[in-house]
């Protein structure tokens, strides 16, 4: 059941990772034509991981459904390893065109270029960031609390840039293990570039999909404790426009 508390974001929990994707599709949908109707075109930021997979399979076919909308989007996304190139299988631009991009047409995609050199590639993206408000993210919730790779030991809810290098932590390295999409810590790359807090802190409308049992402390301590770094994720509180989409197990450490 939908529930809207002072400081939290719109909170709904459906019964399993289907339906909440298919809630959070839905939802994000009917903004975008909302925001092409109004503006005459509109930009996203699109989160890349596993816990999103539901989300993009229910949100396919209502692209489908109004193309002349879609073909008026703009795309980013949220974060990319350092080092990887664009084929690379465990590259977030790869895994956006697999599961999104590949399917349907939208106005452009702007990639962030893992293999390039970090300084230069974040004045670049940071340049495409800033010439107009990003009205809607889409994005998750690491097991250690992070939106995109803001992960607490980088994480500044007053960083100064839009897209900085970060190291990533231990917690966040092996979730990209648990999530399958390396076969061992030692192959997790140790370094990202991530858009930063500031920038989810600025858009439109938040919306955050988050699946799964191995979130569901992530997402207690979004929802109810301290704001602050330690929970990047607790950025949600306060937005004024944010939504969380969680699943029964998500769901699972919070008081009915």
């Amino acid at each position: 059941m939908p529930a809207n508390l002072p400081d939290l974001p719109v909170t709904s929990i459906h019964p399993d990772r289907r339906a909440m994707g298919t809630a959070a599709a839905e939802k994000v949908h009917a903004e975008v034509c909302r925001i092409v109707m109004k503006n005459g075109a509109a930009r996203m930021v699109m989160a890349c991981a596993p816990s999103q997979d539901d989300y993009y399979t229910a949100l396919i076919p209502l692209v489908h459904s109004a193309p002349d909308v879609w073909r008026k989007i703009e795309i980013f996304h949220m974060d990319e390893y350092v080092g990887l190139t664009a084929d690379s299988p465990q590259s977030f631009r790869s895994y956006l065109r697999e599961h999104f991009l590949d399917h349907v047409e939208v106005a452009a995609f702007h990639p962030i270029g893992g293999e390039a050199d970090p300084s230069s590639e974040s004045v670049r993206y940071e340049a495409l960031l800033s010439a107009a408000p990003i009205d809607i993210i889409s994005l998750g919730i690491g097991e250690n609390g992070h939106i995109a790779f803001n992960d607490p030991p980088v994480a500044d809810f007053n960083d100064p840039h839009l897209i900085k290098k970060v190291e990533l932590d231990a917690i966040c390295r092996q979730q990209q293990v648990n999530d399958g999409c390396f076969p061992t810590l030692d192959a997790v790359p140790t370094h990202a570039l991530s858009l930063t807090l500031p920038l989810f802190a600025g858009a439109g409308m938040l919306v955050c999909i988050v699946p799964g049992v191995r979130k569901a402390e992530a997402v207690r301590n979004t929802l109810l404790g301290p704001v602050g770094t330690a929970c990047p994720a607790t950025l949600l509180r306060g937005h004024g426009n944010s939504h969380l989409y969680l699943d029964a197990d998500s769901a699972s450490l919070l008081d009915p």
